[in-house]
């Protein structure tokens, strides 16, 4: 996980204490609300420069800090590359 995703997270944790984020860590279990995954999630799209698609933003991808992470790095591996020119499929 990135080092900017962990601290993101921290604030939206209330539960968290002095615990260490890792991939396993329960959001909900560490104080992760439905009205703060909303803002954590305009925080993430934000900070990463992504859109996330709806159809990711579930409770399965809010589980843990790791399945919060794999949709949100699927996201940035998914960005335009740098000059802003889109490979059409084949």
């Amino acid at each position: 996980m990135d080092a900017r995703f962990t601290e993101l997270l921290t604030p939206f944790l209330k539960f968290l204490g002095d615990q260490e984020i890792t991939a396993d860590s329960g959001l909900r279990e560490l104080g992760l609300d439905s009205m703060q995954a909303i803002e954590l999630l305009f925080a993430v799209e934000d900070t990463f420069g992504v859109t996330l698609p709806d159809d990711d933003m579930n409770d399965e991808a809010f589980a843990t800090a790791g399945s919060l992470w794999a949709v949100v790095s699927a996201a940035i591996d998914a960005q335009l590359p740098v000059d802003g020119t889109q490979e059409l499929a084949a």
